[in-house]
């Protein structure tokens, strides 16, 4: 059994996967994580010493920190991913592969067991990431860009008089805030809808991310498909490689 960790920039996923299927799955926020009790291990607290540990941390030194505490009772020494040149049927194109996210590198690997074809990896949370992935498996570069509540954030932090709280996403908005709420989703959907524009036919869109799903009933146009725990399932798969 694998132990797979993704620490992302809310939330902290992992599961424990046997190479063909998941036993267990769960999520907490990076505040509860921080806060979790520490007599009581939550990586322990459904199994016992992996055969694998996987990580990927884009939360910075605390989080990091605090798995190195939650895994050190396991026998596995951790595997802390970083982008590479090449795993599971990817080839990256990146300047300096070694600097792409983890949690980019690993749902780019995900989507390529997903889908043969040529298709845009689509990562929608704290921030919204969308990644070209060529038919023949090449990461052919991508694009990174505020998610929906950061776009609100900063909406907020630099204007006088901008309110902070969610709206609705209408045709035609008549007030300030269902015109912040449905001009920062059409931003996220219309980055993804301009790459598909110049993608091949049968491009997929392969959602995911804790506002995917609301992301992606936004699409107009493209094919998609929307994947919980796209990078466990990137992580999972380098673990059986």
């Amino acid at each position: 059994m694998n132990l797979t960790i993704d620490a992302g920039n809310s939330r902290v996923k992992w599961g424990w996967h046997d190479g063909a299927a998941w036993h267990s799955l769960a999520t907490v926020s990076l505040i509860e994580f921080a806060a979790a009790n520490h007599d009581i291990n939550p990586f322990a607290a459904t199994h016992e010493n992996p055969a694998k540990i996987i990580i990927s941390n884009v939360a910075g030194d605390a989080a990091h920190q605090l798995i190195v505490n939650w895994t050190s009772i396991f026998e596995a020494e951790p595997h802390w991913l970083h982008g590479e040149s090449a795993r599971c049927g990817v080839t990256s194109a990146y300047d300096h592969p070694e600097q792409l996210g983890p949690d980019r590198w690993a749902a780019l690997v995900a989507a390529r067991g997903l889908h043969s074809g040529p298709c845009l990896v689509i990562n929608s949370g704290t921030a919204t990431t969308i990644d070209v992935l060529s038919a023949g498996g090449v990461f052919e570069g991508g694009l990174i860009l505020p998610g929906v509540e950061l776009m609100r954030f900063v909406l907020h932090e630099h204007t006088g008089r901008l309110p902070l709280q969610p709206g609705h996403y209408l045709a035609a908005p008549r007030n300030t805030l269902d015109a912040i709420e449905t001009g920062c989703w059409h931003a996220q959907a219309g980055a993804v809808e301009r790459m598909a524009r110049a993608m091949p036919p049968g491009t997929l869109c392969i959602v995911s991310g804790g506002a995917g799903r609301v992301l992606a009933d936004k699409l107009h146009g493209v094919e998609y498909r929307y994947v919980d725990n796209l990078v466990l399932e990137g992580l999972a798969r380098i673990a059986a490689s």
